[in-house]
């Protein structure tokens, strides 16, 4: 085997990982050798005599693990971007091993004696507000691991700890299979009428890509309602197309689920916590079980009154086709027509003026430099880990060089659902870094030589995850420990939630939404019916979000030694006592593709998109009203909030900007429910 490029740091531009030279072999040396380096380094801390300080104990772990980092970091994306079976097996091998490493460092006594001891004195050490903070953030989490516990608890702790990494990747690899297994195989293009030129060609396109030549293959993506049910005209296939969705991995991954929510139940009844998610909100922003059931029990009766108002509306235009009873694979199908019929707006007829390059370039990239003097050279000399891949650098106004972001925006069998953005390197002043960040979705790719044409809401997720990128590429903390997005799960999503903000700012679109043949820009008329219908179907929206977040809240509100005999059975009565069992409305994710909860780190903390969104609300209505250039509100946002990252209390940087605590009015009447 060559010379492991993770065993040294990559001499690149901003260190960005050495793809070309990375292979799957590689990973697994790297973690080992990554974890035995950090427990040597950790070693050292606790065998130093000399008394414990703030440089030889928190720094000294701050700067701990630096192998391990960069190899965690390349293979978590990878793993989801680019999962092939071998990653996915060592996904399934390594996964433990990590949790077991973790548990090592944070059930240390001897590690935590020092700590503690700082801790108990630290009003007296003279630190500053970022340091301060860090030596008590890293307190936390010793104690929150369980530190303080017994040497029987502690090890029924690590076994937890252990089982719920093996499951979560489990869970993982169940669905990437379900994904492949339920996918839509046809072998007419008449079969898929209804839906666009360029998304007929896409399907056919994704249909060689897994070796079907000649066939059209419509791949799930990872929510319930498919964006194909819009377009469809034929009822059977949509109604084949959302059984397919809704069926997922129910099998394979509903009995783990219920192991995952009981584990978790247990480990928090181990922490001294009535339930996981009180552990969980515990060290969030919302603070406590109360404040979260508040948010979402004002919501639920104005949403799910919404929705049936649009019920009543899609049912007349059903009943005009002949179909008596609105079946939920019939409500974005009908959906779209009430918006073609009552506003003149057929989402079709969007596509060409949302073409992929434009919105990037003129939109995302144009709006970063309206409000943050942003400008963005792509950089052909950079490899990335993937071909669709491409690295841009980014640069201030003055021409400073800030960091790398890459884009990977096309879907393949091997990526998991979804869009998310990663860190490929963490931005530290201590370990002399800069950002590199990664945003991955999965629009279908176009067939060679044409065009990827977007629908509204993939615009809507790319200025999304875009607001991440910005969070991690903005970063400007010492310590590792407070990089970019580390920040509390029901903070996390508010930046990007106001960089939505954008796609509809008057300056913005109209730069970006232009005919990709003509030129022409999106007409007025258009537009305005677009700005119009922009309220319709968010009973709908709420409804499914709703389902989701009060579904992750009921599995992990359970105390532990619940006995749950099925997965499905305990989402109904779930849904029910909600009240969002609502015909027609799926939630957002059922409970074997919720990977969100089962798989990745939102357990207890799915609520954490309308908590945020409370902010986002409310954020955005500042930027439109306080009378500043945009610029300069811009500048305010990057320095009080998105640079900050976790090195101060996530409301005291809220705070800092709008200058007072978040208003719920704002949300209210964005959806509608107010």
């Amino acid at each position: 085997m060559s010379l492991n490029p993770f065993f040294g740091p990559s001499t690149l531009a901003y260190e960005l990982p050495p793809f070309a030279e990375i292979r799957e072999e590689h990973y697994l040396p790297a973690f080992e050798r990554g974890m035995a380096e950090q427990l040597a380094e950790i070693a050292a801390i606790t065998a130093n005599r000399e008394p414990a300080s703030f440089e030889n104990t928190v720094v000294a772990l701050e700067r701990s693990g630096a192998l391990l980092r960069r190899v965690e970091l390349v293979f978590a994306n990878q793993s989801s971007s680019d999962g092939t079976a071998a990653v996915q097996e060592l996904d399934a091998r390594i996964s433990p091993r990590l949790a077991a490493h973790q548990d090592a460092i944070l059930l240390d006594p001897a590690l935590f004696a020092r700590f503690d001891t700082l801790h108990q004195v630290r009003a007296g050490l003279g630190l500053d507000p970022q340091s301060l903070r860090l030596l008590e953030r890293h307190h936390s989490a010793f104690v929150r691991a369980g530190a303080r516990l017994g040497a029987t608890e502690q090890q029924r702790l690590r076994e937890i700890n252990a089982q719920l990494a093996t499951d979560a990747a489990a869970f993982r690899k169940n669905l990437r299979t379900a994904d492949k297994e339920r996918a839509i195989v046809l072998d007419r293009a008449e079969e898929l009428a209804g839906l666009s030129a360029d998304a007929v060609a896409a399907a056919a396109e994704n249909g060689r890509a897994l070796g079907l030549d000649g066939k059209y293959v419509l791949s799930l993506k990872n929510i319930s309602n498919q964006p194909e049910l819009a377009q469809l005209t034929d009822r059977a296939l949509r109604e084949r197309l959302l059984t397919a969705a809704l069926g997922r991995a129910a099998g394979t991954n509903g009995p783990l689920a219920i192991r995952l929510a009981g584990l978790r139940a247990e480990r928090a009844e181990l922490l001294g916590h009535p339930s996981h998610a009180a552990h969980v909100v515990a060290d969030e922003t919302a603070g406590s079980v109360e404040a979260v059931d508040a948010l979402l029990a004002r919501l639920v009766a104005p949403a799910v009154a919404n929705a049936e108002r649009e019920r009543a509306e899609l049912g007349k235009a059903a009943e005009a086709d002949g179909i008596t009873e609105l079946a939920a694979h019939d409500w974005a199908f009908y959906a779209e027509q009430v918006r073609r019929t009552s506003y003149q707006l057929d989402a079709s007829a969007l596509r060409p003026y949302l073409e992929l390059e434009r919105v990037l370039h003129d939109g995302v990239f144009f709006a970063a430099g309206l409000a943050y003097g942003l400008t963005f050279t792509e950089r052909a000399d950079l490899t990335a880990y993937h071909p669709d891949a491409r690295v841009f650098e980014v640069f201030e106004a003055d021409g400073t060089a800030l960091g790398l972001f890459v884009a990977d925006f096309f879907a393949r069998d091997t990526k998991r659902g979804g869009a998310w953005m990663n860190e490929l390197v963490e931005q530290s002043e201590l370990l002399g870094r800069r950002p590199v960040v990664v945003n991955n979705l999965n629009i279908a790719k176009p067939a060679p030589g044409e065009h990827a044409l977007l629908t509204w809401d993939e615009v809507r997720t790319l200025f999304h995850e875009f607001g991440h990128a910005l969070h991690g590429l903005f970063s400007a903390v010492r310590y590792p420990l407070f990089t970019g997005t580390a920040v509390p799960r029901d903070f996390v999503e508010f930046p990007s939630q106001v960089n939505e903000m954008w796609m509809t700012w008057p300056e913005v679109l109209a730069n970006f939404a232009r005919h990709h043949e003509s030129g022409a820009p999106l007409p007025e008329e258009l537009l305005r019916r677009l700005e119009a219908a922009e309220n319709f179907g968010q009973g709908f929206r709420t409804v499914e979000y709703l389902a989701a977040a009060l579904l992750d809240w009921a599995w992990h509100t359970l105390p532990a030694g619940q006995e749950i005999a099925d997965a499905e059975e305990f989402e109904a009565r779930a849904l029910a006592r909600a009240g969002l069992l609502v015909p027609g409305i799926p939630p957002r994710y059922r409970t074997s593709y919720f990977s969100h909860i089962f798989a990745d780190e939102y357990s207890a903390g799915y609520y954490a998109y309308i908590w945020s969104e409370v902010m986002d609300a409310d954020t955005v209505e500042w930027f439109r009203t306080n009378g500043r250039p945009v610029r300069e509100s811009g500048g305010i946002f990057r320095a009080e909030l998105l640079s900050r990252g976790g090195s101060r209390e996530a409301l005291e940087s809220f705070r800092a900007v709008l200058g007072r605590d978040p208003r719920t009015e704002p949300l209210l009447a964005r959806r509608g429910l107010g």
